[in-house]
């Protein structure tokens, strides 16, 4: 199987971390790309019908798209517990919440990086930080217990979300008040998997 991807995408990320900890990292080949929103790389565009990354090219099956569906298929194959049936849509809820904030903070980098300087507004790249505080409140005040539980799918989410904050955003400074997530997270990128696959 090849992999489509650039390790700064929080979104491969989440997928090389669950390739190591479900010991399937030597079964894929990693294929580096470079791709924007205005400008796609001719592997990605033939791979991904939205033209995206990451994507998971497979010798016996359609290619896969979208982190979560490769992330599920990854756990399936390696028969893992990362998506636990017996308590799924709390993992399948914590899981859209942090590929929630890696969304709206891959749209602040991309309305400054890829909109010409004059079309910017600034108003839209603090309605996607709001977005990002009201998810990370959220998982301060309800998310602490389950992050602390057994790995999941979610929790791999949520870390590499908080990663992606520190590497595109570190001036933003997501801890100030929330002391229990800072703590939680400071532990959990200290995972052999998350700090092989690091951006920083």
């Amino acid at each position: 199987m090849q992999l489509l991807g650039s390790p700064a995408s929080p979104f491969v990320r989440k997928v090389l971390v669950t390739l190591r900890e479900t010991d399937q990292l030597d079964q894929i080949d990693f294929i580096e790309v470079s791709t924007t929103p205005t400008n796609s790389a001719s592997e990605v565009t033939a791979a991904h019908a939205l033209k995206k990354i990451p994507a998971l090219i497979r010798p016996d099956g359609c290619t896969l798209y979208d982190s979560r569906v490769i992330t599920r298929f990854l756990d399936g194959r390696a028969r893992g517990k990362l998506y636990p049936e017996r308590n799924i849509w709390e993992v399948l809820t914590l899981e859209a919440t942090g590929d929630g904030i890696m969304e709206a903070a891959v749209l602040m980098v991309y309305e400054g990086r890829v909109r010409p300087e004059e079309k910017q507004f600034e108003g839209w790249v603090e309605a996607q930080w709001g977005k990002i505080e009201n998810a990370l409140d959220a998982l301060s005040a309800r998310w602490m217990s389950h992050l602390y539980g057994p790995l999941d799918a979610g929790q791999i989410s949520v870390g590499c979300a908080l990663g992606y904050l520190d590497f595109r955003h570190p001036t933003r400074d997501w801890r100030k008040g929330r002391d229990g997530l800072a703590a939680w997270y400071a532990e959990f990128s200290t995972r052999d998997a998350m700090a092989a696959t690091s951006p920083a």
